[in-house]
């Protein structure tokens, strides 16, 4: 006798051959494992007979049904439709297959995994309750499985815990240590892993600890949790070693007894990494540590996903209030809301570079006192900062009375030598406003040189996490503060770079070469027309 399941709108498969029983159900020991969230674990039994199968539900929840009539008990023959749960069914006979040639050697079996192996598939967010925190459906879950009770309740409390816990944690790590903490506690395992994935979708590991808190060996069965994150299932292995499809070396090595593994799924189904715990010792985990870790898993992950997302959220403010103080506010918007904003390191990019120098500052300041100095160099500097942002320059920084702003990082643009030009004019009329105000006031004015230069640069975050400063570095920058330092008051220097660069240049004058400190040869120099 053979007959054939074949799946009506899904993929599953099933050769019948023998009397049986033959078992349907949602756990991988069934001869029938029907991965469905809408069957149960034992489901149903099935028995061949002359005219096609006899059929007993096994208390199912979403019941067992042949042309969708439901049964407790019936039979089916060839053509009939059967139904277990949502999951339907064509039941087919197969004729006897013809003898092989005597010649003919059979081909050798694949290798069956070990029965104490299971894999389950992962629920998605708010079936059954087992994700969104429903405590009666984790119950309907954890319960009945095994004889003390009392040890189910403990993790129902556990879940009730983790749900409280993760929630106080205030960083990505924090919330990896917590979540190891609370498996520890529940599942009496000798050693628990966290991975992550990255944006490839690798995994990488984060955490990786045994029963005392110290670090452990991060080098987990690679079979396993790759396993449980390529097709979102937790695997649950009572013998690791014998289990043919997991033949990591790790295993091995390490001695693995038992292990338990599910992946972490964020709200939009991809995975965010997956949690490992196992044992090298005699004690077997068990179906109802599965599906405690399951429930656990769900848990975890939406804390991981917010933990995440406040990061990101507080990077990029971080971004912002560097930034801001930095670029103009559209530019800075554009830079916080990049991904990669505060990532240390930088890129080599082509920049326009603008120094300015007050001439005269310190005989100035030995003449007022510090409070007439600082109201005055805020006023200059708060116009001076406005000409680099009209004309969409990066205020690179200050240095002492020395203004430094550049064009063309993080985002450059065609005229960004142009911009330049524009802003250092603008920076001359602007003063020339301030000192005829502060004339009128009684107070003292102002003179400065501007150096402009242009070349290819380092330009990048420079700092730690907690304090970056957006900078560029490199000979074109030291030009433009030498063409700065030589100009005199009230000169705008540029160098054969920069006038090169110019769509629309200025009245230009050209000046004998300069040699300035630390060039060997002198470069050619021109000065502004105004």
């Amino acid at each position: 006798m053979h007959f054939r399941l074949i799946g009506v709108g899904n993929d599953f498969r099933f050769e019948l051959i023998g009397a049986g029983p033959h078992h349907v159900g949602r756990a991988v020991t069934n001869e029938c494992a029907v991965v469905d969230p809408t069957v149960s674990r034992q489901h149903a039994e099935l028995r061949l007979t002359a005219n096609g199968i006899d059929l007993r539900d096994l208390g199912s929840s979403n019941g067992t049904f042949v042309y969708g009539v439901r049964i407790e008990s019936g039979n089916a023959t060839p053509g009939a439709e059967v139904t277990f749960g949502k999951v339907v069914f064509r039941l087919e006979q197969v004729e006897a297959p013809k003898p092989a040639p005597a010649a003919a050697v059979a081909p050798t079996a694949p290798p069956k995994p070990s029965a104490a192996t299971i894999v389950r598939q992962i629920p998605k967010t708010g079936e059954f309750g087992v994700l969104v925190g429903d405590s009666g459906s984790i119950n309907k879950q954890l319960a009945g499985e095994t004889d003390p009770a009392e040890k189910d309740r403990r993790k129902l409390a556990i879940l009730l815990e983790v749900a409280k816990g993760l929630t106080k944690a205030t960083d990505v790590h924090g919330l990896l240590v917590k979540i190891a903490e609370y498996a520890f506690q529940t599942l009496e395992a000798d050693r628990c892993a966290i991975l992550l994935t990255d944006r490839d979708g690798h995994l990488h590991p984060q955490i990786s600890r045994d029963r005392r808190g110290e670090a452990a060996s991060g080098d987990v069965p690679q079979s396993i949790v790759t396993q449980a994150v390529v097709d979102k299932v937790a695997i649950l292995t009572d013998d690791a070693g014998d289990d043919q499809r997991f033949t990591g070396q790790s295993i091995v090595l390490q001695k693995v007894r038992s292990a338990l593994c599910a992946p972490l799924i964020g709200s939009e189904g991809r995975p965010l990494g997956v949690l490992y715990v196992d044992n090298f010792s005699l004690k077997r985990f068990g179906e109802t540590d599965l599906d405690f870790l399951i429930a656990f898993s769900g848990i975890a992950a939406v804390a991981l996903e917010n933990g995440q997302f406040a990061e990101r959220i507080k990077a990029e403010m971080l971004a912002r209030s560097n930034f801001e103080r930095f670029f103009t506010p559209h530019l800075a918007a554009r830079i916080a809301s990049s991904p990669d904003a505060v990532k240390l390191g930088g890129d080599k990019r082509r920049v326009a570079v603008l120094f300015s120098d007050i001439r005269g500052f310190t005989a100035l300041s030995e003449t007022m006192s510090a409070d007439s100095m600082a109201k005055l160099l805020t006023e200059y500097f708060t116009e001076m900062v406005e000409c680099v942002f009209r004309h969409g320059g990066t205020l690179d920084k200050f240095i002492g009375d020395a203004v430094m702003a550049q064009w063309g990082a993080p985002i450059g643009e065609p005229d960004d030598c142009d911009r330049a030009m524009m802003a250092a004019m603008d920076m001359m009329d602007e003063l020339d406003q301030l000192n005829a105000r502060w004339q009128t006031e009684g107070r003292p004015t102002l003179q400065i040189g501007i150096g402009l230069n242009v070349g290819e640069v380092f330009a990048g975050n420079i700092g730690s996490d907690r304090r970056l400063e957006y900078t560029v570095i490199g000979d074109p920058v030291n030009i433009s503060s030498r063409l700065c330092g030589a100009a005199a008051a009230g000169e705008i220097l540029i160098s054969e770079d920069f006038r090169a660069s110019l769509g629309s240049p200025p009245p230009l004058e050209a000046l004998p070469p300069m040699e300035l400190k630390g060039k060997s040869q002198a470069l050619p120099v021109f000065r502004v027309r105004r």
